[in-house]
């Protein structure tokens, strides 16, 4: 967790406008009912050159346009219009290196659970942000316990949606596992199966094999998680989409979390049970990662913007 660092601009509704000034109403439809959806991109600077580059930005903002869909919000710009808006926006607060979060979210103008009639604002930010789980994270792992919070049902907020009111759980979930002396929370969905972190997709490695959980579920579908599954099967890692019970956590070899703000951050303890330091497989995944997120192949050149 770290707070915000402030910069120049934000994106507004077609717009650069200052910090500060970027600013809604307090009777704004999303304030009052979570009718918004968002993302998390990163946008990652090569150590080894001058050059900065956006990870996955096209599938973001085509997954932000599919949120939007089954939320029934019209977006008043194209995928493309989205990506030269980011692209701007990096720009203008010159960061070489940055957490984007781009919103849609429903403006001031009705009130009621009905939305009908409330304007759409659009913004998106970007600030310096490190590990999101902690300085150490990436390196030596974090502890983690299973959450008495479940994850929503795939009827109640589907799981497709990356929604601003689906995250109360996480927050539950987050406050509970902090209080519990843990970095993260593990969810299990109403059937009691392993489904995510709360703001991240999980793996385990067992014997060799790689598993996650597969999207029916209940989970995200996460393009972190899409990564690593693209890049374990090119490191010939097997890997399986398998439902997992909370068991199968505490005799794991190895697990990691997977995001946009998390990146690949492997998991050292369950429940007070250890999995030990990041395993081979954990690291193997995440050399190649960042590998890619720095711009040093040019198989995956497609999954890059470059700023």
């Amino acid at each position: 967790m770290a707070d915000i660092t402030e910069v120049e601009f934000i994106w507004k509704n077609g717009e650069l406008v200052p910090w500060a000034e970027a600013t809604t109403h307090v009777l704004s439809h999303s304030l009052h009912y979570g009718s918004g959806v968002f993302e998390g991109i990163r946008c990652y600077k090569d150590p080894d050159s001058d050059k900065s580059f956006v990870f996955r930005l096209r599938d973001h903002m085509e997954r932000l346009h599919r949120s939007a869909k089954i939320a029934s919000i019209e977006i008043p710009y194209t995928v493309d219009e989205l990506m030269e808006a980011t692209v701007e926006t990096i720009r203008a607060n010159h960061l070489p290196s940055c957490y984007i979060r781009p919103l849609v979210y429903r403006g001031y103008g009705v009130m009621g659970v009905d939305p009908t009639g409330a304007p759409t604002d659009v913004i998106i930010a970007c600030w310096p942000w490190d590990a999101y789980l902690g300085p150490d994270a990436l390196e030596n792992g974090i502890s983690a316990g299973v959450s008495s919070w479940r994850q929503r049902s795939i009827n109640a907020i589907p799981p497709a949606v990356k929604a601003t009111a689906a995250y109360f759980n996480s927050l539950m979930a987050k406050l509970e596992a902090k209080e519990h002396g843990y970095g993260e929370a593990i969810m299990l969905n109403e059937e009691g199966r392993v489904c995510e972190g709360t703001g991240e997709n999980l793996f385990v490695v067992r014997d060799g094999i790689l598993s996650t959980p597969p999207l029916s579920d209940g989970l995200l579908e996460g393009i972190t998680r899409d990564s690593v599954l693209v890049v374990a099967d090119e490191l010939d890692i097997p890997c399986v989409e398998e439902s997992l019970t909370r068991s199968d956590l505490y005799i794991a070899d190895e697990v990691f979390f997977t995001g946009s703000a998390a990146e690949l951050t492997p998991v050292g303890s369950i429940d007070g049970r250890v999995i030990g330091k990041p395993g081979p497989i954990t690291k193997q995944l995440q050399d190649r990662f960042f590998q890619i997120a720095y711009g040093h192949d040019e198989e995956y050149a497609d999954w890059l913007t470059e700023i």
